[in-house]
């Protein structure tokens, strides 16, 4: 299985992931595809070789001509939205921009989907964002672990006058997420990376064990004498199958049931991999339940306060946890017309399961008017049937 660590004790950025992916072995071509099946004007990416502080790196440029148009997310998710991305790639984008969006909107005070992106930025907003996710999944990594991300000190001049770095959507994107100030002074990480690697992300943490295939070493447009200002990428094949995992479980009697839905949807939205119930008698015959969620190390923290915040349990017990998980892969079955996602498994290389993804079965029995259980049905019929004909 193809696992990647990404070092950003440097700090990130849309184009020192780009200049990694590039330098890893992704080909400009597929990133440069990706960027023209969204951009609405031209795009064209530029790769040059530079050293920072001692280090050979790759600069990938995003060049734009000028633009005379203002965009805002509901714009951009438009453009991703009927763009001829693949699957794949236009989940990633659309959950990068979301995440970004969010964060930039709850800091200044907006509604997300009218947050702007300015003009040119748009544009290289677009192809940093876009460029990445179809990098990453050029390379079909199962893993991806982040190191602690260096985020800078001191304060940086943007559109709404001098911030302190972080500045605040880099500090709400990082929220849960393992970072400190790092080499030099300044800005070194922006909303755009920060965006990018927590949704990328499977975990955070030093180097897992992994046998490295190549390293890609990405560079930013800045070049202090501090340190080398790059991020680095490597690219491996996992050793060992088992994924370390965190259960944090409690015990509650208190609580109205019909509030467990919502607290298993918020705890998932913190980051928790599954979250479950499971009735139990407690003393004094008190019916009561035990709440548990599956969370990387590195999201214990978020969704530990999660819990805290949505039950009335005083008291959260965690242990170490290891899981095989088979690969995942996406692809999707026409319903009437309308296209809905397939969740493959694979086991040695062979599709062993393929599940329609419910939620997009849900969108398209209203799209439909047909009843969610017809619509699944044949969802899982057409899914069945690629699987049966060798499709993956």
């Amino acid at each position: 299985m193809t696992a990647l660590w990404v070092d950003a004790s440097s700090g990130a950025s849309g184009d020192m992931l780009l200049g990694a992916l590039v330098g890893a072995g992704v080909p400009l071509d597929v990133v440069q595809r990706a960027v023209d099946a969204v951009s609405p004007e031209p795009v064209s990416l530029r790769v040059e070789p530079v050293t920072r502080n001692g280090f050979a790196a790759t600069r990938v440029h995003v060049d734009v001509a000028d633009s005379a148009h203002h965009r805002a997310w509901r714009d951009v998710r438009t453009l991703l939205l009927e763009s001829a991305l693949s699957d794949d790639v236009r989940d990633l984008a659309l959950r990068v921009f979301e995440r970004l969006a969010a964060a930039e909107g709850a800091v200044h005070g907006h509604d997300p989907l009218d947050v702007h992106f300015h003009e040119v930025g748009a544009l290289d907003a677009i192809a940093d964002v876009v460029g990445v996710c179809a990098g990453f999944a050029h390379l079909g990594a199962t893993e991806v672990v982040v190191s602690p991300v260096a985020v800078g000190s001191g304060s940086v001049r943007g559109a709404h006058g001098v911030l302190p770095v972080p500045p605040p959507a880099v500090a709400e994107l990082l929220r849960g997420v393992p970072s400190y100030a790092g080499p030099g002074q300044g800005e070194l990480c922006t909303p755009t990376g920060a965006a990018l690697l927590t949704t990328l992300a499977t975990s955070y943490g030093p180097q897992p064990p992994m046998t490295t295939r190549s390293v890609g070493t990405g560079a930013g447009g800045r070049d202090p004498e501090s340190h080398a200002n790059v991020l680095r990428l490597l690219v491996a094949e996992a050793v060992g199958a088992d994924e370390r995992l965190v259960v944090l479980e409690t015990n509650v009697d208190d609580l109205d049931p019909r509030v467990w839905p919502e607290v298993i949807t918020n705890v998932l939205a913190a980051g928790a991999k599954d979250a479950w119930l499971t009735p139990i008698l407690m003393k004094k015959g008190r019916p009561a339940h035990t709440f548990r969620a599956l969370v990387a190390a590195g999201d214990a923290d978020e969704v530990r306060r999660t819990i805290f915040r949505e039950t009335s349990t005083i008291g959260i017990r965690s242990y170490p946890v290891e899981r095989a998980a088979l690969p995942r892969e996406t692809t999707s079955v026409t319903v009437d017309g309308i296209e809905i996602p397939v969740k493959l498994s694979l086991l040695d290389g062979v599709v062993v399961t393929a599940q329609p993804e419910y939620d997009d079965v849900v969108r398209a029995a209203h799209a439909l008017g047909r009843p969610v259980r017809e619509v699944l049905a044949r969802a899982q019929a057409a899914a069945s049937a690629a699987q049966d004909a060798g499709h993956r």
